[in-house]
């Protein structure tokens, strides 16, 4: 069994920052893509940053997020951050990281999701 557990969410003024961690854990065999995804009250889950699996690898951002947004990856210890600056008030959403796991080496890879933390930010 798979799980990942976000932290990190928060209550921020506008122009403040915080610090996204999700840590994978359970039985895995391989991690290939990493991303997270935000959720606004009313409105679609929408991708924010991705990872690739390789260290030194590709990312990649939402236009709205470019340079506010760093996602990062500790390839050592199945975590991804995203650190986000600048905060605006239309980042308040419930954050969500994805990985795209393989749990055996014969295994199809199947994407997994955290549970969501809380990132609420003050005008």
């Amino acid at each position: 069994q798979v799980q990942l557990v976000e932290s990190g969410g928060g209550l921020v003024q506008a122009g403040g920052s915080l610090r996204l961690s999700c840590a994978a854990s359970g039985s895995i065999f391989r991690i290939n893509g990493m991303a997270w995804y935000r959720q606004a009250p009313g409105k679609q889950r929408e991708l924010v940053a991705t990872i690739s699996s390789t260290s030194g690898g590709s990312t990649g951002y939402a236009d709205s997020v470019k340079v506010r947004f760093t996602i990062s990856r500790d390839y050592d210890k199945n975590t991804v951050f995203l650190q986000m600056n600048n905060l605006k008030a239309e980042d308040t959403a419930v954050y969500y990281c994805a990985a795209d796991i393989k749990t055996t080496g014969w295994s199809p890879t199947k994407r997994y999701w955290g549970q969501g933390t809380q990132v609420t930010v003050s005008s």
